[in-house]
């Protein structure tokens, strides 16, 4: 007869190879975003919308690691930095990903949800560059510019083709 389905979160969103793809294509171009944003701007709210991106994006395996034990060693030792160095040594990102509830993250991650929201992310990311560079018609091509629009357009490319799948 047909299939049925009990809830939304029983659809399959996509084949495992394209959410691999997601996961560690997206992970690597918001760490390298993050970089960039490290090197030129500092914006804090583009800071802070790559590890939202990361959060939905972040592989399985290595998801499960940063929520373990190694997790909360790493997070112990992040709040010990902030105490001495807390303008350098950001720790309240880092924590959002051990300290998720087991429920929250798994369904957050397993379900169509993780791919709209890092499009959203994407087109906010896009925003604020805009924005930053003071709007397309005040763009200077530069390497860093380049390179930076480069990390944003794959980031938009692969979101775009988990959701497709």
């Amino acid at each position: 007869m047909g299939m049925k389905v009990n809830s939304f979160s029983d659809l399959n969103f996509g084949s495992t190879g394209a959410r691999s793809a997601f996961q560690w294509g997206g992970t690597i171009f918001a760490l390298f975003l993050l970089l960039m944003n490290r090197i030129g701007q500092r914006s804090h709210m583009l800071t802070n919308l790559l590890v939202l991106f990361l959060l939905a994006s972040f592989p399985t395996v290595l998801f499960k690691i940063v929520r373990g034990q190694f997790g909360c060693w790493v997070a112990f030792l992040a709040v010990a930095l902030h105490l001495f160095f807390p303008d350098t040594f950001p720790v309240s990102r880092f924590i959002l990903f051990v300290i998720t509830p087991d429920w929250l993250a798994d369904r957050f991650r397993d379900d169509i949800v993780p791919g709209i929201l890092c499009l959203v992310i994407t087109i906010l990311v896009t925003l604020l560059e805009i924005r930053g560079v003071g709007g397309l018609e005040n763009c200077e091509c530069s390497c860093y510019c380049f390179s930076y629009w480069f990390g944003i357009a794959c980031l938009v490319c692969i979101t775009i083709s988990y959701l497709a799948t």
